[in-house]
């Protein structure tokens, strides 16, 4: 079979997946999770609902695939402002704010509990932990970082500390959250 003809078929599959992901989380948006069927899915996406159940089994599995999805796209963001260049103290407080207005934007309601059930959520997380952590002893390196307190540790206070983001009613308290988390990171001087 040509080349050609497996990149369309894989880039066909891929736009319908998306779209019955897509499609899915609008659904569930508007109506909760226990309401949405497979039948509607299919009824909205514009497909059969056997193309459907050749994609997945349930809504719960499109749920999670959208969220991992999703949570992907997450860790790439937060690749990205690493990746970046500029002082590490910048980099690593960017980090941490926008994982924790994500945390604070995406992390309430009914889903939670059922997307945050897969492995997937724990890989994300273990990922985060080593980008924190590595962010952390680029920071002790450079003497912005407290060094009195293994990086490990920092990097589970930081992500521990800033999940309380999600509970939070304002933009404005998560941006007190993230200042008070910096300041129990920043190198003590002497003096």
């Amino acid at each position: 079979m040509p080349k050609l003809w497996n990149d369309t078929i894989t880039a066909h599959r891929q736009a319908v997946r998306d779209a019955l992901l897509d499609t899915t989380a609008s659904l569930v948006a508007e109506n909760g999770l226990a309401s949405v069927t497979m039948t509607q899915i299919a009824e909205q996406a514009g497909i059969g609902r056997a193309t459907l159940y050749k994609y997945f089994p349930d809504v719960e599995s499109i749920m999670r695939a959208w969220h991992e999805r999703r949570v992907g796209g997450h860790l790439q963001q937060l690749a990205e402002i690493v990746e970046r260049g500029g002082g590490v103290e910048q980099r690593l407080e960017k980090v941490l704010s926008t994982y924790a207005m994500i945390d604070h934007e995406h992390h309430a309601g009914e889903l939670v509990a059922v997307l945050h059930h897969g492995g997937h959520a724990g890989h994300a997380q273990a990922h985060l932990h080593q980008l924190v952590r590595e962010l952390l002893v680029e920071g002790v390196d450079a003497g912005v970082v407290r060094g009195d307190v293994p990086a490990d540790e920092l990097a589970r206070y930081c992500l521990s500390a800033l999940s309380a983001a999600s509970s939070l009613r304002s933009k404005a308290a998560v941006r007190r959250l993230i200042t008070v988390t910096m300041s129990g990171l920043r190198a003590q001087t002497e003096g």
